[in-house]
Parts: C-alpha cells; structure tokens; sequence
C-alpha cells in the first residue's frame, strides 16, 4: 500500500499545485495588448515601430514565429502523407508475413501520426498546443486559459461547421445539381458545360447561401462531375485553384455572405448597392474570363474525359419538395442567424431530428468533414489573434496600389477575413484604401488553403482525389492566373 501511495501521491501534489500556480503568475488583464497601448518611438519607420513593439511585448515574436512554423507545416503537408503512405504499406508487408493476432490486427501508430500530421485541417489546431504551452511559461496559465476562452471569437468556425453539414445533404445538393443542370444544358450539356455552370453559378451562390455553403456544394458536384473520372494532375490543380479563386470573389456581390467583407461592412456602412457597383461586376466579369480561358486551355483534357462523363447514369430516386424546402428554411434560418450561435447551433439539432425522421430521402450526416474545417478556422483564429501587432503597421504604411498587392500577399499567409479585421483598426483609412484592402483580400482569397475560410472546405472534400494530398505549390501555380486576372478587374476599374 506504501508503494500504491507513494505513486499517486505525486500527480496528486502537482494537481494540487496547479491552482496555487496559477494565483502565483502574474495575470495580464488584457491581453492581447491593444495596437494604441504601445508606446510610439522616435523614429516613424516600420522597423523601429516593430522592434519597440517587440521589445515592450516579447510574447509577440514567440508567437510569429510559432504561426511561421504552423504556415512552414501546411506546405509540408504533402510529405507528411507519402511517409503515412510508405509506413502503412510496410506494416501491411509485415502483417503478411507474419502470423494474424488472433481476433485482432495490430495498428501502425507511426503510420497514423503522419497520417495526422499531413491534415492540412488538423496542423493549426496542432500549433495551438505549443503556444498555449509558451503563453503559461512566459505569462500565466491563467493569461492563456482567458484568451482562448474570453478573448476570441469562435462563431465563424461554428458556423461553418452547421452550414457546411446542411449544404452537403442530399436535397440542398439535389436542387444545387438540377439548378447548374439547366445552365449546362442551355450550353449543350457536355463535360465543359457541367464544368463552367459549376465554377459560375456555384461560386455565385455564396453571395446568396454564404462562401462555405457555395464552396461545399461546388466542391462536391466537382467531385462528381470531374474529380472521379480521374482527371490529369494538371487539370486538377487548374480546377481547384480556380474554384478556391471564384469562391472567394463570388460571395462580394453583398455585404454578408463573404467572410472579408463581413468583417468591414457594418463598421464601413457598406451594403448590397455598394458591393454590387464597387466589386459585384468587377467580381463576375473576372470569374467568366477566368473560366472562359481555362475551358479553353484545358480543351483536349474535356475531350479525353468526355466518355466517362457523358456515360448514362442509374436514376436516383427524387426528393420530395416539401422535403427539399424544409432543408432550405434550415440553411436560411442559419445564414439569417449566422452570427449568434446560440440560435444556429439549436436550429442545427432540430434540423439533426429532422433529418432522422426523413432518413429514407437522406443520406448519412457526415461531420468529420465539417468537424475538420471548424478545426483548422478555431486554430487559426487563436493565431491570428496574435499577429495585429506586425500586420496593423504594415497595412497602415503602404500606398493605394502598395495595399492592394500587399492584401493579396499577406492573404496567402492568413485568413483574408483577418486582414480586412485588422484593417478596421487603422485610424484614418480613406475610401480608396478601405476599397483596395478588400479588393486584395477577396483577390488572393485563392492561393493558398489558408487564405479564405471555406478553403479548408474544399480541401476536405476533394483531397482523396489527390493521392499524395494538396500540394500548395501545385494549388498555388493553379490559382495563379485567375488571381491575377480578378486583380487586375479590381484595380483597372476601381
């Protein structure tokens, strides 16, 4: 029994010990530190500005650079996969040599950890362990426990995950389909035609249904239409970064569907007039030249396709319209009611019950998807969190044209919705620079999986159709050309 003691005891202590730990650090009653809270020094240039801030808070460089290294680990991604893939197989060679456990088979761990590791949607969430961990060293447990759990916003990752489920069900995505159908059917109804009517009309559905909705609904009619028929590597990536690239510039033709332009719009006193004439046209002249020019280039691939698009189909039994409406009074009752969760998420569990009870015009719930994506937006909400400190400076010191292609840049590297917030905190933003901040946000909303909210959406989604999983680089040579040709609408017209 002394020996039983004498090794609990000792968690026992530390539990215990934890409180008295707490009460001892020191507790920051605001943090993060407010961008007005620092002091100015002598010298105007952003290296001074940012060296004094750096100085008065040094919490500040520790969590750059763990966001640095979480951004560093998407990009690897990709090789985190082929060596999940390699283990697994080895294990598999092992399994077959030797003699089968009885009523069991033994797991590769090393396998599923780099499995793990290789989940663009799961790498923020990851990071968040390693900051919290360097914010109770450097402040308090106390400091990170209130800054996860008071100093953040969580609603948009809630969100995403409610609309996300619903826009993936059977009879949203059934009315989705007939919808594009008739447009593709006025076009002829080959592979281009589904192709276009899919990167057009889905991603204008986010400025009605929201970005994640669209984004989730496009996603899936590409991955049966398309994706399945196994497409070459680089009609893939092509595809992908355009509909990451349409996505995020199709939800401007109103003031609440895109998650950059939500962000400004009440502050600003921006609606549906204004983001239809300052980036609503802008918007879909970009999307139908981008589409137009990559159905052109990629021609020959839609010929070679075009068999095993165009072979006849099992029918599928219908969905009841009552059944089909009562979906869209959910997904409408939660776009009306996007930003208090309280009243979404009791929406999302009686919409559960109904599918339930409607299960035979159902298909299964499938969360883990939507779980993921919520994941990788709550992780990189607790790290953007951190980052005003360098980017409100650098935002407030650029030129119209300097703006909007820093927008574009820094975009790739953070959520856009974050660098719109942030730009809300710049005293003195004139018209021109609130239009040119916006413009190079939602422009380079498709360059990386990062860079605008309903990406990881699409990752989930259509990431089992790219074996090794989504190569950045490949994503970023994809969404290249569209970027650049939306941007050019934005600042020529602007």
């Amino acid at each position: 029994m002394a020996r039983a003691f004498g090794r609990v005891l000792p968690p026992v202590l530390f539990m215990a010990a934890l409180p008295a730990f707490g009460a001892a650090a020191s507790v920051d009653t605001v943090f993060p530190r407010p961008l007005e809270s620092y002091t100015k020094p002598a010298s105007d240039s952003l290296l001074e500005i940012l060296k004094a801030r750096a100085q008065e808070e040094p919490f500040n460089v520790i969590a750059t650079v763990i966001f640095i290294l979480a951004i560093t680990h998407t990009f690897l991604a990709p090789a985190f996969t082929r060596v999940a893939h390699r283990l697994a197989h080895e294990h598999e060679q092992r399994l077959a040599a030797e003699p089968k456990l009885e009523g069991k088979t033994p797991v590769s761990f090393r396998a599923h950890l780099f499995h793990f590791l290789g989940e663009v949607e799961a790498i923020f969430g990851i990071w968040v362990v390693p900051l919290l961990i360097a914010l109770s060293l450097v402040k308090s447990w106390p400091t990170a426990r209130d800054y996860l759990g008071h100093g953040l916003n969580f609603t948009e990752p809630l969100f995403v995950v409610v609309i996300m489920t619903m826009a993936a069900s059977r009879p949203v995505l059934k009315l989705a389909e007939q919808l594009m159908g008739m447009a593709a059917r006025l076009a002829g109804g080959g592979p281009a035609a589904w192709w276009f009517s899919i990167l057009t009309l889905g991603p204008l559905l986010g400025s009605l249904i929201t970005e994640p909705a669209a984004m989730t609904i496009s996603a899936l009619l590409l991955a049966k239409r398309l994706y399945q028929f196994q497409p070459k590597p680089a009609f893939a990536y092509a595809t992908l970064g355009l509909l990451f690239v349409n996505i995020s510039v199709g939800g401007t033709l109103t003031h609440f569907a895109a998650p950059p332009v939500l962000m400004v719009a009440g502050k600003w006193g921006w609606g549906v007039m204004h983001m239809l004439t300052h980036f609503g046209w802008k918007a879909l002249a970009g999307i139908l030249v981008s589409n137009a020019l990559y159905a052109v280039w990629f021609r020959r691939d839609f010929a070679a396709l075009g068999k095993g698009m165009t072979e006849p189909r099992p029918p599928e039994p219908p969905v009841p319209l009552w059944i089909t409406t009562a979906h869209m009074l959910f997904l409408l009752w939660t776009v009306l009611n996007s930003h208090y969760p309280t009243l979404f998420i009791g929406g999302f569990l009686f919409y559960l019950a109904f599918v339930q009870t409607t299960e035979h015009h159902q298909e299964t719930v499938q969360l883990r998807p939507a779980l993921l994506v919520g994941f990788f937006l709550a992780g990189l909400v607790v790290h953007g969190g951190l980052q005003a400190w360098w980017i409100g400076p650098v935002l407030s010191r650029l030129s119209e044209v300097a703006l909007f292609g820093g927008a574009i840049v820094l975009t790739a590297f953070n959520d856009n919705a974050a660098i719109t917030y942030l730009a809300t905190l710049v005293p003195d933003f004139s018209d021109a620079l609130k239009y040119v901040i916006v413009a190079g946000a939602v422009a380079g909303g498709g360059l990386t999986v990062i860079a605008n909210a309903p990406n990881p959406a699409g990752q989930s989604i259509l990431s089992r159709f790219f074996p090794d999983g989504i190569s950045p680089l490949k994503l970023l040579m994809g969404a290249l050309p569209p970027t650049l040709i939306v941007a050019a609408f934005f600042l020529l017209f602007r």
